[in-house]
């Protein structure tokens, strides 16, 4: 019997080999579905998801998975299902957890998702702060990647939120 380790590895190395580009199907236990639910919910946290985010989401999802316009739209209309039925995000933290070595870059995608619409509201500030504990990303590790994702914005778009200060400071 193959363990769930070698099952990832192969399925990994598929991925990025190309092979499994043309049909893909997304489990329960699977880490892309697992992402994709969180960053639904990242977007969705402020009672209002934009058109902006909706397609960074999409970019998003298609970037960095590697998926196909087609493959990215299924895994968005799982993830926004799995995340009407989750009650918290323990199942998708430990999906991610067991899947992947470190979840640094899924924090990095909740971060891209909050900036999506230029305002990081308080919401969306403490929802990948519970999400980064839960996967063990450290607070410093939170705080460098937001800054990260920060910089990589536009410097016309206004930053908004509780924090707004902090980002601008220092900038000219």
């Amino acid at each position: 019997m193959e363990s769930r380790n070698a099952r990832c590895l192969k399925s990994f190395i598929a991925e990025v080999a190309g092979a499994e580009a043309a049909v893909r199907s997304f489990g329960e236990e699977d880490y892309h579905l697992a992402a994709v639910a969180l960053l639904i919910r990242v977007a969705n946290v402020d009672g209002q998801t934009d058109l902006a985010e909706r397609r960074r989401l999409k970019r998003i999802i298609e970037e960095w998975f590697g998926l196909d316009a087609k493959a990215a739209s299924e895994l968005i209309m799982m993830g926004e299902q799995s995340d009407r039925e989750a009650v918290d995000f323990y199942h998708f933290t430990s999906v991610l957890k067991r899947a992947l070595d470190g979840c640094q870059k899924i924090v990095e995608m909740l971060w891209d998702i909050a900036y999506a619409d230029g305002v990081v509201d308080e919401f969306e500030e403490n929802t990948i702060w519970r999400i980064a504990e839960l996967l063990g990303v450290s607070t410093r590790d939170r705080v460098l990647l937001r800054q990260r994702v920060a910089e990589k914005m536009p410097r016309d778009t206004p930053f908004e939120g509780p924090w707004a200060a902090l980002a601008t400071k220092g900038k000219a």
